[in-house]
């Protein structure tokens, strides 16, 4: 497979635009025979310094298969929404830059969790935790540019630099994964010629730091327009503005919900049938109006929702293959998953913007519903199981 006539987004990491780097569109042929000249110039100061970033490389290339997500990975609800829309986007990207590119400092998108995994060369990272960069913002409320930049030591234009206490710095070598935390401020620093894998991804244990991330972000929306909260149409006018800068809504993270939902409930569903089919001895039909009975191994799981994930030490594949019962570890995780849906939706149905929008809170409310009607019957098949319990 010929890579070179490929369109790769290119960054300077020279300039600066607007807080970040400026990209251009460049063919993957001139990157590369730019990357040449660059080394055999030694690094020349006077060049530009081009970082390609943010290539959504599986997505162009899906049949190449160049990598496979590790396991403890896999629980990406993230890139499994966004394979579900039309659009064909996703959030997997692979890097690559010369020695001296680097990425300025930043929190992922949508306050994710993020994996970074060295093909070859070497990363210095500098990490901050939530809530130090309030000290890392200037007197406008405008996140640093460049961590190590001088202008931090002016009290006048940072006057609460001074309060910082945490600072952790990484290198990170080739062969070698980096996992960023939700909400951890980052800047990244090539030391080597480098060729890196990236994800951002959600699951059901910081979809609340997400979806927290997104009523913030609507609240500077509503304070930035307030003047014209008198319009007709202000709650959707709003949402747009909120789609625009975040790159999510209110309607579609509900979407979002119902995706992720689905998947898991039809898994579960999935099961059910195989374990009626192996303990009855004969195949069901597979439209069947009545619920299936469940085996006291799947009941027992359910136990999961009081404490969260409790064993996934046999989930090496999140997913099961079609036709093959569930493991331990994946209906653990399907349970917590859904538990962790629900609990978002709670909180959407009780936010007043998200219930002024066309539909939302029928939505919410009906998706509860049907969960609830899931765990319901197997608490049902729990006391028919165990009479005596």
């Amino acid at each position: 497979m010929f890579l070179g006539h490929a369109v790769v987004p290119v960054a300077n990491c020279k300039r600066e635009k607007y807080s970040s780097q400026p990209k251009e569109n460049k063919s993957f042929s001139d990157f590369l025979d730019y990357w040449q000249n660059y080394i055999e110039s030694d690094y020349s100061e006077n060049l530009d310094s081009f970082y390609l970033k943010d290539w959504h490389f599986s997505r162009d290339f899906p049949n190449y298969k160049a990598y496979e997500t590790p396991c403890v990975f896999t629980s990406d609800w993230l890139n499994e929404f966004w394979d579900s829309k039309a659009d064909n986007d996703d959030y997997r990207f692979v890097y690559m830059g010369p020695k001296g590119s680097w990425t300025p400092f930043h929190a992922d998108v949508f306050r994710s969790f993020s994996w970074s995994a060295n093909i070859c060369g070497r990363k210095k990272w500098i990490f901050y935790p939530p809530g130090e960069e309030e000290n890392l913002c200037n007197k406008y409320g405008h996140l640093v540019y460049n961590i190590d930049s001088a202008e931090l030591s002016d009290a006048k234009l940072y006057p609460n630099y001074s309060k910082v206490k945490s600072r952790l710095e990484v290198i990170q070598e080739a062969g070698e994964i980096i996992y960023v935390p939700s909400g951890w401020h980052h800047q990244v620093h090539n030391l080597e010629d480098t060729i890196s894998i990236n994800h951002n991804w959600l699951n059901g244990c910081n979809v609340d730091i997400c979806w927290q991330y997104i009523k913030n972000n609507l609240l500077q929306v509503q304070h930035e327009i307030a003047d014209c909260r008198e319009m007709e149409g202000w709650d959707d006018q709003c949402q747009l503005i909120l789609n625009a800068t975040v790159g999510i809504d209110y309607d579609e993270f509900l979407r979002f919900m119902e995706v992720i939902s689905e998947n898991r409930i039809n898994q579960l569903q999935n099961h059910l049938l195989l374990v009626t089919d192996q303990f009855d001895g004969e195949p069901k039909e597979q439209n069947t109006d009545k619920n299936p009975p469940l085996d006291k191994y799947f009941v027992d799981k359910i136990e999961v929702l009081k404490t969260g994930v409790s064993s996934a030490a046999d989930s090496k594949c999140l997913t099961p293959s079609g036709g093959c019962k569930m493991t331990e570890g994946q209906i653990n995780h399907c349970v917590f998953d859904l538990q962790s849906v629900k609990d978002i939706l709670h909180d959407m149905i009780l936010t007043q913007e998200f219930c002024h929008l066309n539909n939302c809170k029928n939505r919410a409310n009906d998706l509860i519903k049907t969960i609830d009607t899931l765990f319901n019957s197997i608490a049902k098949k729990i006391v028919c199981t165990n009479p005596s319990s």
